[in-house]
C-alpha cells in the first residue's frame, strides 16, 4: 500500500478468470486460467489509488500449432502456445458495465521460436472489458462475486522478436489485425481490506 493510506479502506483484490481468445485469424477456445492481484483504495488527498500486483497464468496451445498441421489423434507436429503477460498499464475502477483498462502481451512459445517472440512487445494490447449480464454473489464470507466480461474492439499487433520465423508467426496467427479480435472471460473476484490481513 502507499504510505499514509487507511488500511481499512484499501482492498487486496484477486480475480480468477478463464475464457476464450480470438487473436487475428486464430481462436483459442479454452484459455488457461489467469489470476490477477492488485490493491486499490483512496489516497490521502482523496483521489483513487491503485497498485498492481501480478498476473499468473500458464500457456495455452494454439490449435494446429505453428504449422497448422497435425495427425489424427495427435497434437500438432510443431506446437505453438500463447502465454499472457502484464502489459504495464491497468485501471480497474469500473463505471457501469465498463471494467476499466488492462494491457496484455502474449508470449509466443514454440521450440523454434526465441523466448523474446511477443505479441504486443512494442505496443501492448489494450483491453477495455465490458461486463456481460449481471454479477452474482456466490458467497458473502468470504466475498466471492462471479461475472462475465468481453472485449471485441481491441487491436492485435504483429509479434516482435520472433527471429527468422517472424513472417511464419504473422501468417499463422493472421497478425496484425485491427478488427475481429475478441476475448470473453468468466471470472470470480474476491477481496479483503488490509486491516484484516496478517501483518507482514
Amino acid at each position: 500500500m502507499p504510505a499514509g493510506v487507511d488500511a481499512a479502506r484499501w482492498k487486496c483484490e484477486v480475480l480468477m478468470a478463464t475464457g476464450s481468445l480470438t487473436l487475428g485469424s486464430r481462436t483459442v477456445p479454452e484459455l488457461a486460467p489467469m489470476t490477477l492481484t492488485h490493491a486499490e483504495g483512496p489516497l490521502p488527498d482523496g483521489s483513487d489509488g491503485q497498485v498492481w500486483g501480478a498476473l499468473r497464468s500458464a500457456s495455452t496451445p494454439v490449435p494446429g500449432g505453428l504449422l497448422g498441421t497435425g495427425t489424427a489423434g495427435h497434437g500438432p507436429l510443431l506446437p505453438l502456445a500463447l502465454r499472457p503477460e502484464y502489459g504495464g498499464r491497468s485501471d480497474f475502477y469500473s463505471t457501469g458495465n465498463s471494467l476499466g483498462l488492462f494491457t496484455l502481451r502474449f508470449r509466443a512459445l514454440s521450440p523454434l521460436l526465441p523466448h523474446g517472440c511477443v505479441i504486443g512487445g512494442d505496443a501492448p494490447i489494450e483491453l477495455r472489458l465490458q461486463r456481460a449480464g449481471d454479477s452474482e454473489w456466490e458467497s458473502q464470507d468470504p466475498p466471492v462475486i462471479r461475472f462475465d466480461a468481453y472485449d471485441d474492439t481491441f487491436t492485435a499487433p504483429a509479434p516482435v522478436g520472433c527471429g527468422p520465423l517472424g513472417r511464419l508467426v504473422d501468417d499463422r496467427l493472421g497478425l496484425p489485425r485491427t478488427a475481429g479480435n475478441a476475448i470473453t472471460l468468466s471470472a470470480r473476484y474476491t477481496f479483503k481490506t488490509y486491516d484484516r490481513l496478517p501483518a507482514r
